[in-house]
């Protein structure tokens, strides 16, 4: 009987890269309409209104001025890894410009009356900047984001004046994969050339609106105070459709309803990891502690006065009131509930979020930390939601690595632990103490990844103590899976795994040293593919698995031919405080990478915000590991309910682009653990992930992809890790210390360096086993 053809047949499209669309009637799902939509709508969830005197959203007919190169280069997303190449992009003067009907450009039917002599002025000095006039580089290269604003005219100036009394400032920043920003304040602060703008807008308009297209912290200081401004809004870097979102909210079509996931601080000297930031391209020292972004800010005395807008800050265009909070307590969980009214006048979100603060004890403490948090659905005016949250009682425990109460163990010290439920780390009361008669430890652990020369480290009171230095090697451990190479006659397939004809160890048990370290390297890239497999051993048909580079969307170069969707950076997601909506993200995302034969998604990312000058910053959730673990385990749930393989990085501390495959971080235990590792840990028990792939940098003088105690000691014996590891792309590391510390996959392809070390007694047989057996498993869960 001849073989018919079965579309769900296990690895099809790996193997044969066939072009079969997922969409509705057999039509492309990539850059369908319906992300597209998604897109446009994730970019208003997440912009954050920092200030509204009543102007927006602006009336029927309104005439306005738009200001700033932004309206015209607006930055839909970070550079490098993180870009995505999509059909198009729309720009903020487009998006004002389709507000007719069909959203096509008809004068007659705008919302709003655009000053378009001042909008071309912009659009001519982008485009004329650049060698290009079909407007690709500008769009396409790195300078885009990057462009020195144009001094206006004088007498376009005064017709924009006598045209309108409004006018909307636009500011934009760059930023990318590969370098850090410059601590000389040019990027956080307005530059010369943007501040004569400034000036000169405020000078001729009595009514003016800010919009800020960034992908993370920038100066605020400038317009919190000026009575002229009357509207700040942050849109991040909202994807391609985000000039269109930008204008959906001006005109209230939609409503910005974001708070902020970061701490805005007056200026870049105000965040206590600035000062060391560049001091070496060797090392950073975490000196600061567990005390990054509102944990500093809200703690350490005299800081709170450098805060122009707090962790959790936002506006919308109509008012909530929260009532009837409810608080209780389980054995091992507090429960809230609360019911939020609208009592404005037209409909929105709100987001609630619950703290705690701890009790004073023997172990230095934040003052206030994040403990759960719900967005309401829409609500209308004069209507009524309710929401539910609860967290572990165990959360609230402090890392002891000194040794204060209990060496090396998570405590929950004796006192009153204070639970407070609102609307910013600022805004809120206490609901309910949760008091804990004795100390106690919810958590004994071992010392791992301690530092050898951190020095000392910021307490909550100001002061300093010092850090004793690490005395010994880090751990090895040894490989607890043992098989025996036992060749065949007749060889076993993956696919007699897979339809559970022959065990996963019986595969391996016949596969070869040699082979084993074939399967211990990327493989070279197939079908539209740019960055590599895994896999990819055909004796034994173990397909090659195509990986493809995110967070921002599925990102294939250029030349690949295929456009995608391109989504609003990860702080945009995440300042939308909405999980569903970032597992919604997680979905599409995973269907175009399917779509485009493709098995293994690197996304999400979620490192932590500790200072405005990281390069990368776009492409992370918050200076707040909570948030930063929820969005990253709502992301990979919506990922893998597709099969695609969802990959968290950067596992971990990698909080710096500059020399980052050398660079070292240095840190207590306590912040690595509290701080730096603990949205992957979140992230790991909530969504199981199927791979996480290591950093660059060093921890405390080990390169992540070589630490047995972070890998095997935390990941996968603390947090019961069940998935692979594979390192980021052309590290510094050797690879048979990484198989060693159970780091299973080097990429990209780079075959023979096992061989050697193997040859000389580094590395056994049953180590590089241990690691191809969790590669299989990943390759076998594989559509």
């Amino acid at each position: 009987m001849q073989h018919m053809y079965n579309p769900t047949e296990k690895w099809l499209r790996a193997r044969f890269l066939p072009a079969l669309m997922l969409g509705d009637n057999r039509t492309a799902i990539t850059a369908s309409e319906r992300h597209i939509a998604l897109s446009r709508r994730a970019a208003c969830e997440g912009a954050v209104l920092l200030k509204n005197n009543g102007i927006l959203p602006l009336r029927k007919g309104a005439k306005i001025a738009v200001f700033g190169n932004a309206q015209i280069d607006y930055v839909k997303g970070g550079g490098g890894s993180g870009d995505v190449y999509s059909p198009y992009d729309r720009n903020i003067y487009e998006g004002l410009k389709m507000k007719g009907k069909n959203d096509g450009w008809n004068p007659a039917d705008a919302k709003v009356e655009l000053f378009h002599p001042i909008s071309l002025f912009y659009e001519s000095y982008i485009r004329g900047s650049s060698d290009d006039p079909t407007n690709k580089y500008y769009r396409e290269m790195p300078k885009n984001g990057r462009y020195t604003e144009p001094k206006v005219p004088a007498e376009l100036m005064q017709a924009a004046a006598e045209f309108t009394d409004t006018a909307v400032i636009t500011i934009c920043r760059h930023s990318g994969e590969g370098y850090d920003k410059n601590a000389n304040g040019c990027y956080f602060e307005l530059e010369p050339e943007e501040k004569e703008l400034v000036e000169d807008v405020l000078a001729n308009f009595a009514h003016v609106i800010v919009l800020l297209n960034t992908g993370t912290m920038i100066d605020t200081s400038w317009f919190v105070n000026e009575e002229k401004v009357e509207a700040a809004l942050i849109l991040w870097q909202g994807g391609m459709e985000g000039g269109l979102a930008a204008a959906d909210m001006l005109v209230g079509d939609d409503a910005p309803s974001g708070k902020l996931t970061d701490t805005f601080a007056g200026c870049l000297e105000d965040y206590p990891s600035t000062v060391g930031f560049h001091e070496s391209n060797d090392c950073v020292k975490y000196t600061e502690d567990i005390f990054v972004g509102y944990r500093y800010f809200e703690t350490i005395p005299g800081s709170k006065k450098a805060v122009v807008y707090p962790f959790g800050y936002g506006l919308t265009y109509t008012t909530f009131k929260l009532s009837d909070i409810f608080v209780s307590a389980s054995e091992k969980r507090i429960f809230v509930s609360v019911d939020v009214k609208n009592t404005g006048a037209r409909a929105g979100k709100e987001i609630v979020q619950v703290y705690y603060s701890a009790p004073k004890g023997k172990i230095t403490k934040e003052k206030i930390a994040l403990a759960a948090f719900a967005k309401t659905p829409v609500i209308e005016p004069g209507k009524t939601a309710t929401v539910t949250m609860y967290f572990d009682i165990a959360d609230m425990a402090s890392y002891d690595d000194a040794g204060d109460v209990k060496k090396n163990a998570y405590v929950l010290e004796a006192g009153g632990y204070k639970i407070m439920v609102g609307t910013s780390v600022r805004d809120n009361s206490c609901a309910y103490t949760y008091n804990v008669a004795e100390t106690r430890i919810v958590k004994k652990c071992k010392s791992y990844c301690s530092p050898k020369n951190l020095g000392e480290r910021l307490m909550a009171d100001g002061t300093y103590r010092p850090v004793p230095a690490r005395k010994t090697a880090q751990k090895a451990f040894a490989p607890t899976y043992h098989n025996e190479y036992k060749p065949r006659e007749e060889i076993i397939e993956l696919y007699d795994v897979a339809e559970g004809k022959a065990t996963l160890d019986e595969f391996i048990s016949q596969i070869s040293d040699t082979e084993l370290m074939t399967l211990l390297t990327g493989k070279r890239s197939t079908g539209v593919c740019n960055t590599g497999g895994m896999g990819g051993l055909f004796k034994y048909r173990v397909p090659s698995i195509a990986t493809a580079d995110g967070p921002a969307g599925l990102r294939l170069h250029w030349q690949r031919g295929v456009r995608t969707t391109s989504f609003p950076v990860a702080t945009a997601i995440a300042c939308s405080w909405n999980t569903s909506l970032a597992e919604e993200i997680g979905r599409a995302a995973a269907l175009e990478c399917k779509e485009n034969n493709l098995q293994i998604w690197l996304a999400p990312a979620l490192n932590i915000h500790r200072n405005p000058l990281c390069g990368r910053n776009f492409e992370y959730y918050s200076e707040d590991p909570y948030v930063s673990g929820k969005m990253a385990a709502a992301m990979v749930r919506g990922i893998q309910s597709e099969r695609v393989v969802a990959t968290p990085k950067h596992f971990a501390a990698n909080n710096k682009e500059t020399n980052r495959l050398d660079s070292d971080s240095v840190m207590s235990e306590r912040a690595l653990r509290e701080i730096y590792l603990r949205g992957f840990e979140i992230c790991v028990k909530e969504s199981a992930p199927k791979l996480i792939m290591s950093s660059y940098n060093l921890i405390n003088g080990v390169r992540t992809s070589e630490s047995g105690e972070l890998l095997t000691g935390i990941l996968r014996g603390e947090w019961g890790y069940e998935g692979m590891v594979t390192t980021d792309w052309s590290n510094h590391a050797e690879h048979y210390k990484e198989v060693k510390a159970g780091n299973d996959m080097r990429m990209p392809c780079q075959e023979g360096q096992l061989k050697e070390a193997y040859e000389q007694g580094l590395i056994t047989r049953d180590e590089m086993a241990a690691c191809v057996k969790r590669v299989l498993e990943m390759i076998l869960w594989v559509e």
